[in-house]
């Protein structure tokens, strides 16, 4: 859609200048004296705007629009001021940059990984709150926070045990000279527990009573209620405390944040037309044989909005409806499958074209779960695409093919982020919606009757 003006207000060099007459001597001679130079001869490209409707439906074999940006006359090296030649200055800023060109790049708020870049600030007694629930809280930790918190749980609990056991022995007498254990045939004495010379004698009965070992050395004996109390309450307390921990460990082994690390998502999401309409597209994949049952797939955009009272939402959520093929949301999800929003009038990108999705500030934030099939336990994972990420007039190549030889079906993940470059126009889908009803106008019964009827009174008349 490009026209070539040239100047022919001015003559050329080549052009003939019919002799002036009398009365007009000096202005030809002031004329021809300025003939103008051979830059004037430059065509000048005027193109027209790619989000214009009427450009497109005046010349409709014109896709792609290809963007050429007007300059002054100075850019080229015209003559001005007074005929001297206007040098163009060396410009301190980068050559890369034009006016309108840099994009807008919005802050992630989920990353690839599906991690959240959230920080927290200004907690009211956080420390006391997360304390209260301290299960989530070991689960939710780094694993070596939750070793160590292991390790001291039990240690702690030892050298606790072991010191209640050394003052039981040690008021009841059994760290006497004469009382200790290779005196007590000769003195007839009876201990609390046999086999006992000191603290670290002490520590080893804890461990023992603690986690049931049962060596059948120290033993406690009926001479000492209180340790028969303690021993109890050891025993007691080792069993809770061995299924609490055990339990954080389980959990946190079998959270569902890691099967999702097995699930995947297409780098790239990627808009082209499918049955005339444009569509919005990514991929989602499962590395696992084992299957994600009951798997659901959301997506939801994050923009700043404006209310009609003046309030800036800077993070706005609006639902996209999406769907695989035609089974909507729910996935029978045995391969990889590709998820498509249709760009209608519902759609907040219904009146964005090419330039508006890069220059535009939005995260499409995508969330597939269900449920694994071999512990049963729920999942999530989660993506999300910058403006940066949406690939315009592309297509993801097929990643599932029926191997004759081995009688199944193949999936090559090494083609899950391929794509394919494929004609798109360039405008939004509602000023294609309009360009399809102008067209389709031209062609309806009513339509056709109308000109028929035009016809037939120009020929009566």
């Amino acid at each position: 859609m490009r026209l070539n003006l040239f100047n022919t207000l001015q003559p050329t060099v080549g052009d003939k200048i019919d002799t002036p007459s009398p009365e007009n001597t000096s202005a030809t001679t002031q004329l021809r004296s300025s003939k103008r130079s051979p830059l004037m001869q430059r065509p000048v490209t005027i193109e027209a705007d790619p989000d214009s409707l009427d450009s497109v439906i005046s010349n409709p074999q014109s896709y792609p629009i290809t963007i050429v940006p007007n300059r002054p006359a100075s850019f080229y090296g015209y003559p001005t001021n007074g005929g001297k030649s206007f040098y163009r200055q060396a410009s301190t800023r980068s050559r890369n940059f034009r006016p309108g060109s840099m994009r807008k790049v919005r802050r992630r708020a989920v990353f690839k990984n599906g991690d959240c870049n959230i920080l927290q600030k200004n907690l009211m007694r956080r420390r006391l709150r997360f304390m209260q629930d301290l299960y989530t809280t070991l689960v939710d930790s780094q694993w070596r926070w939750t070793l160590l918190v292991f390790a001291l749980s039990f240690i702690l609990s030892w050298l606790f045990f072991a010191l209640l056991w050394w003052l039981i022995i040690f008021t009841h007498g059994d760290l006497e000279e004469l009382h200790l254990p290779e005196h007590q045939e000769e003195s007839g004495w009876t201990p609390c527990v046999s086999a006992i010379h000191g603290f670290t004698s002490c520590f080893l009965f804890s461990i023992e009573t603690q986690h049931t070992i049962g060596y059948g050395v120290r033993t406690t004996s009926e001479e000492c209620p209180e340790a028969i109390f303690m021993m109890c309450f050891q025993s007691i307390y080792g069993v809770m405390s061995s299924a609490f921990m055990g339990g954080i460990v389980f959990a946190k082994m079998t959270r569902a944040k890691q099967r999702a690390q097995t699930l995947l998502f297409s780098k790239y999401a990627v808009i082209c037309q499918r049955d005339g309409g444009l569509s919005l597209m990514f991929r989602v994949g499962d590395m696992r044989k084992s299957h994600i049952i009951g798997a659901t797939v959301r997506a939801q955009l994050i923009r700043t909005r404006t209310t009609k009272e003046g309030e800036v939402m800077s993070q706005h959520f609006t639902e996209l409806e999406i769907g695989a093929d035609e089974s909507g949301a729910d996935l029978f999800f045995i391969w990889p499958m590709i998820i498509e929003h249709k760009i209608d009038e519902n759609s907040p990108f219904y009146n964005m074209s090419a330039t508006d999705i890069l220059q535009d500030k939005f995260e499409l934030v995508v969330v597939l779960e269900g449920t694994v099939e071999s512990t049963g336990q729920s999942t999530q994972a989660r993506s999300s695409y910058l403006n940066t990420e949406i690939l315009w007039g592309h297509r993801f190549d097929p990643v599932v093919l029926y191997n004759k030889d081995r009688q199944a079906y193949e999936i090559d993940y090494a083609r899950f982020n391929e794509t394919t470059q494929v004609d798109t126009p360039l405008c939004s889908a509602r000023e294609l919606n309009e360009i399809y009803k102008i067209q389709e106008g031209f062609r309806t019964p009513e339509t056709t009757f109308t000109a028929r009827q035009l016809s037939t009174n120009q020929s009566d008349n």
